[in-house]
């Protein structure tokens, strides 16, 4: 077997989980994910206010806005779900 199979097996066995350890799962990605939303949110009110006070065409804007604040209202509510983050992730 050459060294670099070897090395393989290695880090395979290295990265094998205890079965008996529970994996706790992070919000973090849930964060990126409300933080990016809100930005959006509100970026669209602004050009919806813009757009209102304009007298321009905002109905378009305004439902870009409910959808954004819906999918962020709805990861918010299952961000909630999740433990809060207690270690740094090492990969």
């Amino acid at each position: 077997m050459s060294s670099a199979a070897s090395r393989r097996q290695q880090a395979a066995a290295a990265r094998k989980v205890d079965p008996h350890t529970k994996r706790v799962r992070s919000g973090e990605d849930f964060d990126i994910i409300i933080g990016l939303l809100a930005f959006w949110a509100l970026v669209l009110l602004a050009v919806t206010v813009y757009m209102e006070l304009t007298a321009q065409p905002a109905l378009g804007w305004a439902l870009g806005l409910l959808a954004t604040v819906l999918a962020l209202w709805g990861m918010i509510r299952l961000r909630r779900k999740l433990p809060e983050r207690t270690s740094r992730r090492l990969n």
